[in-house]
């Protein structure tokens, strides 16, 4: 459903912390890739196509945090401190997390195709404790972010609708990270097996978030336009 009143656009040109921050997603995409010569045997070739789905998986999380990202700046335009702050955190966790990502999915991809996957005595909750903060981290920043955006509102001048949206981000982006503790907490115990199942209950606000909010957005656009049109 279009929206009636779009969010407003804040900024108008690319500044040196997005060129920057394009810059660190582009070099983490880079180090996704399996190698960087074309594979010369057959046996160089089998193993660059086994990694070819982890690479598609990790290679689209990366874009949906890129996409956030250029929207956060794109619409509110913010150089403060502290989002200044909050995005280094930010890029620094996503340089960390490439490795541990490609790898957890990598593992994944060898268990879904019956291959048999080794690890030591409490292995499995490292690796999930591992990839569990690099979600919280992520999506807790872009929270943080977004709630500043939110205290700074009135600086900013955001409307009604503004106000939502940027809501909706903040909660969108905390149960997003919540998972990531709740998928640690489970590590730890004898549910173990279910630290990684627990990501496709995120669905779950990925429905009731946006459905929420819209409908909240949908009241508020309404009640603008016939304010604007009396």
């Amino acid at each position: 459903m279009p929206q009636a009143i779009p969010f407003r656009n804040r900024a108008h040109e690319v500044t040196r912390v997005e060129a920057f921050s394009d810059v660190v997603f582009g070099f983490a995409i880079s180090l996704l890739v399996v190698s960087l010569e074309a594979p010369k045997t057959y046996a160089q070739m089998m193993e660059m196509l086994r990694g070819f789905l982890p690479f598609t998986i990790c290679f689209w999380i990366f874009m949906d945090i890129w996409f956030e990202h250029h929207h956060f700046y794109k619409r509110y335009a913010l150089q403060d401190k502290t989002t200044m702050a909050l995005n280094t955190f930010l890029l620094f966790v996503i340089l960390f997390y490439v490795y541990p990502l490609k790898f957890m999915f990598t593992l994944d991809t060898q268990s879904i195709m019956g291959q048999r996957v080794d690890l030591p005595p409490g292995g499995a909750a490292f690796l999930f404790t591992i990839y569990g903060i690099g979600v919280t981290s992520v999506f807790w920043l872009l929270a943080a972010m977004y709630g500043n955006a939110w205290r700074q509102r009135a600086e900013l001048q955001l409307n009604a609708v503004e106000e939502i949206d940027t809501l909706e981000r903040v909660y969108d982006d905390f149960f997003m990270g919540l998972f990531g503790v709740i998928s640690i907490a489970l590590a730890h115990t004898r549910w173990v097996a279910w630290a990684g199942m627990v990501y496709f209950l995120i669905a779950i606000p990925k429905t009731i978030v946006p459905w929420t909010m819209g409908n909240k957005r949908s009241k508020c656009e309404a009640a603008m336009l016939a304010e604007t049109a009396a």
